[in-house]
């Protein structure tokens, strides 16, 4: 993976750290490719590129490229809204009540009216891939900490569990006012 980066040369030591705030960075086409390539290999089934410096970092920015078997087990984030620009693909996105009723179900991407989500804070929620190769641009709210960042619905399975398969099924034809496969 390359990351492209151009910058303007500041003259001066004071300015060094001016320097450093004014680099570009350019991200190109052939970054999803080598995503793609990992997330083909991966155990999940999917790639990030983490653009945000340090998990400290006020906003965090990330490329994510999955495939069809990926398996993103329902989540929420109770004190932050998550913005995905889906950038390939097309994805099915869920929102689920308390007992993992599914509430809504939108189409973003490829062939869909919308090239992007944000779900608000709190709210249930996975999303699903229709190809392999399918990719977006999320950004949140900073720092990230790894013990609040998330919290996993406990009538879904974790990732690794042989359930998650079943899940993983149901999602791609699941419909407002189902409820999840029992456990």
């Amino acid at each position: 993976m390359r990351t492209e980066a151009c910058s303007v040369r500041i003259l001066g030591s004071r300015y060094q750290q001016q320097f450093r705030e004014l680099e570009m960075k350019l991200f190109s086409h052939s970054l999803l490719d080598d995503l793609a390539t990992r997330a083909q290999t991966s155990p999940r089934a999917r790639a990030h590129h983490n653009i945000h410096e340090t998990p400290a970092d006020p906003v965090q920015r990330f490329f994510v490229v999955t495939n069809r078997n990926s398996y993103f087990r329902p989540h929420r984030h109770i004190a932050k809204a998550e913005l995905a620009l889906v950038l390939r693909g097309r994805f099915h996105i869920l929102t689920f009540d308390e007992r993992g009723k599914v509430t809504a179900r939108y189409s973003v991407g490829e062939d869909t009216g919308s090239m992007a989500y944000e779900t608000p804070r709190a709210t249930w929620h996975t999303l699903v891939a229709d190809t392999d190769g399918s990719a977006f641009l999320e950004v949140k709210e900073g720092p990230y900490d790894p013990l609040t960042a998330s919290e996993f619905a406990d009538w879904a399975p974790p990732e690794g569990d042989p359930a998650a398969a079943t899940f993983l099924k149901w999602y791609r034809t699941a419909q407002p006012g189902e409820l999840p496969p029992k456990l």
